[in-house]
């Protein structure tokens, strides 16, 4: 009787196992190794939410005006990225980083503040595995920290002008606002970055995976999100807690602007009290009222605008 009682508490413990690790291995495939947004879904999707901005997106295509380029980045992998000259630059750029499974082109609308209302150079880059930069997986805003850092000198070459000197601003919405926010808590970045601006990004690879389990599945945190940590960590060579926006912005004392809507459920909006606590002076803090994810910008385009020019102005010679 015990020896049967034994066989069926091995076969229910490797049930068990068996099933943690299919749902281990699916959910993170789920979160770093599905498909990415394609240009024509994102330009129609630009048309479609931004009317306003029709006429200037159509000029970028018959003007020739959007251009692209390549680098080969210190992982041997190419990295894209759009860019936009402007033409009262005077070394001025915006390096502007987009979204989750978006593509640089889903941050035209940012690019539209920095090149068409003040004039300046912009660099859109596509992420790691999104749109035409190479890698099969999302890296969550943390080792495109290391491709964006690549990314600063080949745009601040670009952009030179002898006349004036160069000044950047970094700006990046969602997963493009943690990978900024990434980057101000690294060492050495070079002094032409001035500002940065963050548009809902959150406080943690654990703490958005934690949520969106919850949210989307109805799941709890264990054992799920420390075995999926774990497991990005064997296969990708990082894990959830040490991808941490939060732990970054510590380190960074240049300027910081923190945009978040106060309806958003998908990088919830509690997540940028903590962010914005934890960063050093200088900072400003704007709460759009009513705004889901992603959502400032469409809801508040001139509010937005003006927040915008007037922080990064300010850090600008």
């Amino acid at each position: 009787m015990k020896k049967k009682l034994y066989i069926y508490l091995i076969i229910a413990l490797i049930v068990v196992i068996g099933t943690l690790a299919g749902t281990t291995s699916y959910l993170l495939k789920y979160m770093l190794e599905e498909p990415t947004h394609t240009y024509d879904y994102r330009w129609a999707k630009l048309h479609q939410r931004y009317p306003s901005l029709t006429p200037w997106l159509d000029s970028l295509k018959t003007s020739h005006q959007l251009r692209d380029t390549t680098i080969l980045l210190n992982n041997h992998l190419r990295a894209h990225a759009f860019y936009l000259r402007g033409d009262s630059a005077c070394g001025r750029t915006a390096i502007c980083i987009h979204g989750y499974k978006d593509n640089g082109l889903g941050l035209l609308y940012i690019a539209h503040i920095y090149n068409k209302v003040m004039r300046m150079n912009v660099l859109l880059p596509d992420l790691h595995g999104h749109g035409q930069s190479e890698g099969n997986s999302i890296q969550m805003g943390w080792n495109d920290r290391k491709d964006i850092e690549q990314w600063i000198p080949v745009a601040e070459r670009m952009f030179r002008d002898k006349r004036h000197p160069s000044q950047m601003v970094l700006h990046g919405v969602s997963m493009g606002a943690a990978t900024i926010m990434n980057v101000s808590g690294d060492e050495k970045i070079p002094t032409c970055v001035k500002a940065y601006v963050e548009d809902c990004g959150y406080t943690s690879v654990w703490d958005e995976c934690t949520d969106q389990l919850k949210a989307q599945f109805n799941l709890p945190q264990f054992p799920l999100v420390p075995l999926a940590s774990a497991l990005c960590q064997v296969k990708h060579g990082w894990n959830f807690h040490e991808a941490s926006p939060l732990e970054q912005v510590k380190k960074c004392h240049r300027p910081m602007l923190f945009i978040h809507g106060d309806h958003d459920t998908y990088v919830p909006s509690w997540m940028v009290y903590p962010l914005y606590k934890a960063k050093p002076q200088p900072k400003q803090l704007w709460i759009t009222q009513g705004s889901e994810h992603a959502y400032s910008y469409h809801d508040y385009p001139k509010l937005y605008e003006s927040k915008v020019k007037n922080f990064v102005s300010k850090y600008f010679k």
